[in-house]
C-alpha cells in the first residue's frame, strides 16, 4: 500500500486538511457513542461543567451558550438523530480519509460526492441560521473539496502514465 507523500505546499495542505477531516470523524464517532450511552443527568452535568465558568465571565459567550443549548437539547431525549448523524458522518469520514491517504483511486469520487452532500446540508444550515463559524467551515470545506479534486486529477494522471509505461 502506497501512502500519500506530499511533494508541494498544496500537497501538504491537502494532507493536513484530510487528516483534520479524519480526526473530526474520530471525534464524531466518539461523540455519537457518548450520545447513545450517556444519561440525561450525565449530559446535563458535563454541559454545566463545560460552560459554567465561561458563562459566569460572560453570559453571552457564543460557544458556551451554544454548548449549553446543545446539551439541554440532547438531555431532553433528542438523541437518536444526533447519534445516528454523528456515527454515520464519522464513519464515512474516517473510511474515506483512510482510503484517500492510501491513494485509492475509487475514494476520490466517493469523497467528493459524500463531502459534497454534507456541504449541501451545511449550506442549508448556513442559510437557515447564518453564522460566522458556519460560513468559515463552509468555505474551508469547499477548499478541501477542491484539494481532493486536484489530488484526484494528479493520481489519475500518474496511474494512467504508469499503465502506459507497463
Amino acid at each position: 500500500m502506497a501512502w500519500f507523500h506530499p511533494k508541494t505546499l498544496l500537497d501538504k495542505t491537502y494532507e493536513i486538511g484530510i487528516i483534520i477531516k479524519g480526526i473530526d470523524g474520530v471525534l464524531e464517532l466518539v461523540g455519537g457513542l457518548l450520545v447513545l450511552t450517556l444519561s440525561a443527568h450525565t449530559i446535563n452535568h458535563i454541559t454545566n461543567w463545560l460552560t459554567t465558568d465561561a458563562l459566569q465571565e460572560n453570559p453571552h459567550n457564543f460557544i458556551a451558550v451554544h454548548v449549553e443549548h446543545a446539551g439541554r437539547h440532547l438531555a431532553s431525549g433528542q438523541t437518536t438523530f444526533a447519534a445516528l448523524f454523528l456515527l454515520t458522518h464519522g464513519a464515512l469520514k474516517v473510511g474515506l480519509v483512510t482510503a484517500l491517504l492510501l491513494n485509492k483511486l475509487w475514494a476520490y469520487p466517493w469523497a467528493l460526492g459524500v463531502l459534497g452532500l454534507f456541504l449541501i446540508y451545511q449550506v442549508f444550515l448556513l442559510v437557515t441560521s447564518p453564522g460566522i463559524g458556519m460560513a468559515f467551515l463552509t468555505v474551508l470545506d469547499i477548499f478541501i473539496l477542491w484539494l481532493i479534486w486536484r489530488e484526484w486529477q494528479h493520481v489519475r494522471a500518474e496511474k494512467s502514465g504508469l499503465q502506459k509505461a507497463a
